[in-house]
Protein backbone atom coordinates (compact mmCIF):
# COMPACT_ATOMS: atom_id res chain seq x y z
CA UNK A 1 0.00 0.00 0.00
CA UNK A 2 1.67 3.42 -0.90
CA UNK A 3 0.91 7.01 -0.01
CA UNK A 4 0.69 9.76 -1.99
CA UNK A 5 3.38 12.41 -1.28
CA UNK A 6 1.40 15.76 -0.55
CA UNK A 7 2.32 18.76 -2.60
CA UNK A 8 2.54 22.45 -1.58
CA UNK A 9 3.90 25.58 -2.60
CA UNK A 10 5.70 26.21 -0.34
CA UNK A 11 8.77 27.62 -1.02
CA UNK A 12 12.18 26.37 0.21
CA UNK A 13 12.23 30.12 1.96
CA UNK A 14 9.27 29.95 3.17
CA UNK A 15 10.24 26.47 4.94
CA UNK A 16 13.59 28.03 6.40
CA UNK A 17 13.40 28.18 10.32
CA UNK A 18 16.47 29.27 12.72
CA UNK A 19 16.30 26.95 16.15
CA UNK A 20 18.56 28.87 18.52
CA UNK A 21 19.36 32.50 18.39
CA UNK A 22 22.35 34.11 16.63
CA UNK A 23 24.65 36.04 18.59
CA UNK A 24 27.25 37.16 16.32
CA UNK A 25 30.17 37.30 19.07
CA UNK A 26 29.59 33.38 19.18
CA UNK A 27 30.12 32.59 16.45
CA UNK A 28 33.24 34.72 15.41
CA UNK A 29 34.91 32.18 17.80
CA UNK A 30 33.73 29.29 17.25
CA UNK A 31 36.84 26.99 16.19
CA UNK A 32 34.68 23.58 15.80
CA UNK A 33 35.55 22.69 12.05
CA UNK A 34 32.44 20.56 11.89
CA UNK A 35 30.16 23.57 12.23
CA UNK A 36 30.40 25.28 8.77
CA UNK A 37 26.79 27.75 9.35
CA UNK A 38 25.85 30.18 11.76
CA UNK A 39 23.45 28.56 12.88
CA UNK A 40 25.53 25.22 13.62
CA UNK A 41 28.01 27.63 15.17
CA UNK A 42 25.72 28.86 17.41
CA UNK A 43 24.25 25.97 18.52
CA UNK A 44 27.87 24.81 19.31
CA UNK A 45 29.32 27.37 20.94
CA UNK A 46 26.00 27.93 23.31
CA UNK A 47 26.41 23.98 24.65
CA UNK A 48 30.22 24.60 24.80
CA UNK A 49 29.98 27.34 27.05
CA UNK A 50 27.29 25.38 29.47
CA UNK A 51 29.97 22.39 29.32
CA UNK A 52 32.62 24.76 30.26
CA UNK A 53 31.39 25.82 33.44
CA UNK A 54 29.74 22.33 34.35
CA UNK A 55 33.31 20.27 33.21
CA UNK A 56 36.01 23.20 33.83
CA UNK A 57 38.21 24.72 31.67
CA UNK A 58 41.49 24.08 32.95
CA UNK A 59 43.60 21.30 30.69
CA UNK A 60 43.22 19.95 27.20
CA UNK A 61 41.77 16.74 28.89
CA UNK A 62 38.89 19.16 29.86
CA UNK A 63 38.57 20.19 26.51
CA UNK A 64 37.86 16.36 25.91
CA UNK A 65 35.61 16.25 28.50
CA UNK A 66 33.51 19.03 27.11
CA UNK A 67 33.07 17.80 24.30
CA UNK A 68 31.63 14.34 25.17
CA UNK A 69 29.32 16.03 27.47
CA UNK A 70 27.68 18.20 24.95
CA UNK A 71 27.57 15.08 21.95
CA UNK A 72 25.50 12.66 25.00
CA UNK A 73 23.74 15.50 27.15
CA UNK A 74 25.34 14.00 30.26
CA UNK A 75 27.54 15.96 32.34
CA UNK A 76 28.49 12.90 34.58
CA UNK A 77 30.31 10.90 31.78
CA UNK A 78 32.98 13.94 32.17
CA UNK A 79 33.88 12.00 35.81
CA UNK A 80 34.05 9.05 33.98
CA UNK A 81 36.22 9.40 31.48
CA UNK A 82 40.78 8.26 31.93
CA UNK A 83 43.43 9.74 29.85
CA UNK A 84 46.41 7.44 29.70
CA UNK A 85 50.33 7.52 28.72
CA UNK A 86 49.31 11.54 27.66
CA UNK A 87 47.09 10.33 24.81
CA UNK A 88 46.21 14.14 23.90
CA UNK A 89 49.90 14.69 22.47
CA UNK A 90 50.25 11.48 20.71
CA UNK A 91 46.23 11.70 18.74
CA UNK A 92 47.33 15.38 17.82
CA UNK A 93 50.73 14.25 16.98
CA UNK A 94 49.48 11.26 14.64
CA UNK A 95 46.45 13.68 13.13
CA UNK A 96 49.74 15.73 12.01
CA UNK A 97 51.13 12.84 10.40
CA UNK A 98 47.77 12.25 8.62
CA UNK A 99 47.58 8.54 10.22
CA UNK A 100 44.86 6.04 9.11
CA UNK A 101 41.85 6.26 11.35
CA UNK A 102 40.59 3.23 11.94
CA UNK A 103 36.94 2.94 13.21
CA UNK A 104 34.77 0.05 14.28
CA UNK A 105 30.78 1.39 12.53
CA UNK A 106 30.21 3.33 10.14
CA UNK A 107 28.19 5.77 12.32
CA UNK A 108 31.60 6.43 14.14
CA UNK A 109 33.28 7.34 10.30
CA UNK A 110 29.93 9.22 9.35
CA UNK A 111 30.71 11.67 12.60
CA UNK A 112 34.12 12.23 12.27
CA UNK A 113 34.57 15.87 10.71
CA UNK A 114 36.53 15.42 7.01
CA UNK A 115 38.04 18.82 7.84
CA UNK A 116 41.34 19.82 9.36
CA UNK A 117 43.13 16.87 8.81
CA UNK A 118 44.59 14.63 5.74
CA UNK A 119 43.86 11.35 7.29
CA UNK A 120 41.90 8.17 6.02
CA UNK A 121 39.02 7.45 7.88
CA UNK A 122 38.58 3.68 7.33
CA UNK A 123 35.47 1.62 9.19
CA UNK A 124 36.99 -2.06 9.40
CA UNK A 125 33.55 -3.75 8.60
CA UNK A 126 34.69 -3.07 5.00
CA UNK A 127 37.56 -5.05 5.20
CA UNK A 128 36.15 -8.06 5.79
CA UNK A 129 32.82 -6.87 3.56
CA UNK A 130 31.68 -10.69 3.22
CA UNK A 131 32.48 -11.70 6.73
CA UNK A 132 34.83 -14.25 5.63
CA UNK A 133 37.30 -13.79 8.64
CA UNK A 134 34.51 -13.57 10.86
CA UNK A 135 32.23 -16.85 10.00
CA UNK A 136 35.61 -18.66 9.57
CA UNK A 137 36.66 -17.92 13.17
CA UNK A 138 33.41 -17.07 14.55
CA UNK A 139 34.23 -13.95 15.78
CA UNK A 140 32.25 -10.63 15.48
CA UNK A 141 32.37 -8.62 12.46
CA UNK A 142 34.68 -5.60 13.98
CA UNK A 143 36.84 -7.50 15.59
CA UNK A 144 37.66 -9.34 11.85
CA UNK A 145 37.56 -6.20 10.35
CA UNK A 146 40.33 -4.48 13.24
CA UNK A 147 42.34 -8.31 12.41
CA UNK A 148 42.53 -7.40 8.39
CA UNK A 149 43.81 -4.18 9.42
CA UNK A 150 46.78 -5.37 11.31
CA UNK A 151 49.52 -4.13 8.62
CA UNK A 152 48.09 -0.96 9.05
CA UNK A 153 47.42 -0.61 12.80
CA UNK A 154 50.89 0.22 13.79
CA UNK A 155 50.42 4.36 14.80
CA UNK A 156 47.18 4.36 13.31
CA UNK A 157 44.28 6.16 15.57
CA UNK A 158 41.65 3.50 16.42
CA UNK A 159 38.44 4.91 17.65
CA UNK A 160 36.39 2.56 18.74
CA UNK A 161 32.53 3.28 19.97
CA UNK A 162 30.37 0.31 19.84
CA UNK A 163 31.76 -2.72 19.84
CA UNK A 164 33.78 -4.41 23.03
CA UNK A 165 34.97 -7.15 20.80
CA UNK A 166 36.59 -4.83 18.77
CA UNK A 167 39.25 -3.26 21.87
CA UNK A 168 39.65 -6.68 22.98
CA UNK A 169 41.34 -7.34 19.29
CA UNK A 170 43.55 -4.60 19.00
CA UNK A 171 44.64 -5.49 23.02
CA UNK A 172 45.67 -8.66 21.55
CA UNK A 173 47.44 -6.96 18.66
CA UNK A 174 49.14 -4.70 20.67
CA UNK A 175 50.34 -8.06 23.26
CA UNK A 176 51.74 -9.44 19.67
CA UNK A 177 53.54 -6.10 19.11
CA UNK A 178 51.29 -3.85 16.87
CA UNK A 179 51.62 -0.63 18.70
CA UNK A 180 48.67 2.22 17.17
CA UNK A 181 49.61 6.10 17.67
CA UNK A 182 46.21 5.94 20.43
CA UNK A 183 43.07 4.38 21.23
CA UNK A 184 39.80 6.01 21.89
CA UNK A 185 37.62 3.88 23.26
CA UNK A 186 34.41 3.78 24.73
CA UNK A 187 32.58 0.80 23.64
CA UNK A 188 29.16 0.91 25.46
CA UNK A 189 26.90 -2.09 26.75
CA UNK A 190 26.31 -4.58 29.10
CA UNK A 191 28.73 -8.01 27.75
CA UNK A 192 32.16 -6.66 28.06
CA UNK A 193 32.31 -3.12 27.86
CA UNK A 194 33.56 -2.20 30.84
CA UNK A 195 36.40 -4.58 30.67
CA UNK A 196 36.94 -3.45 27.54
CA UNK A 197 37.92 -0.21 28.41
CA UNK A 198 40.31 -1.88 31.16
CA UNK A 199 42.15 -4.19 29.15
CA UNK A 200 42.68 -0.85 27.04
CA UNK A 201 43.89 1.08 29.84
CA UNK A 202 46.29 -1.40 30.69
CA UNK A 203 48.16 -1.54 27.49
CA UNK A 204 51.36 0.38 27.18
CA UNK A 205 49.23 2.65 24.53
CA UNK A 206 47.48 6.13 24.89
CA UNK A 207 44.51 5.67 25.56
CA UNK A 208 40.68 7.56 25.97
CA UNK A 209 38.58 5.24 27.61
CA UNK A 210 35.68 5.42 29.81
CA UNK A 211 34.68 3.72 33.40
CA UNK A 212 31.90 1.55 33.19
CA UNK A 213 29.13 0.34 30.41
CA UNK A 214 28.02 3.81 29.30
CA UNK A 215 30.01 5.31 25.80
CA UNK A 216 28.93 4.87 22.42
CA UNK A 217 29.45 6.26 19.12
CA UNK A 218 29.10 10.06 20.23
CA UNK A 219 31.78 9.61 22.72
CA UNK A 220 34.12 7.97 20.43
CA UNK A 221 33.69 11.02 17.98
CA UNK A 222 33.68 13.22 19.86
CA UNK A 223 36.83 12.77 21.25
CA UNK A 224 38.41 12.33 18.25
CA UNK A 225 36.86 15.50 16.91
CA UNK A 226 37.87 17.21 19.21
CA UNK A 227 42.20 16.05 18.76
CA UNK A 228 41.34 17.44 15.33
CA UNK A 229 40.68 21.00 16.76
CA UNK A 230 43.29 20.88 18.79
CA UNK A 231 45.73 19.94 16.70
CA UNK A 232 44.67 22.33 13.88
CA UNK A 233 45.57 25.58 16.53
CA UNK A 234 48.82 27.15 16.50
CA UNK A 235 49.61 26.53 20.33
CA UNK A 236 51.55 22.94 20.67
CA UNK A 237 50.71 20.42 23.48
CA UNK A 238 53.32 19.86 25.95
Amino acid sequence: MTTESKKTDASIEDLVEMTTEIDPELIAICNDLGSQTDEAKAIYMTSRNIARKLVGDETVEDRVKQRCVTSTGDPAVADLMRFVNDPIKAGVEAIKKGAPMLVDINMVKAGITKRGHNCEIICVLDKDEDAELALKYGITRTAAGFLKCKDILEGSIVAIGNAPSAAFAVCRMIEHGIRPAIIVGTPVGFVNAAESKEAVRNMDVPSITCVGTRGGTPMAVACVNELVTIANEDKSIE
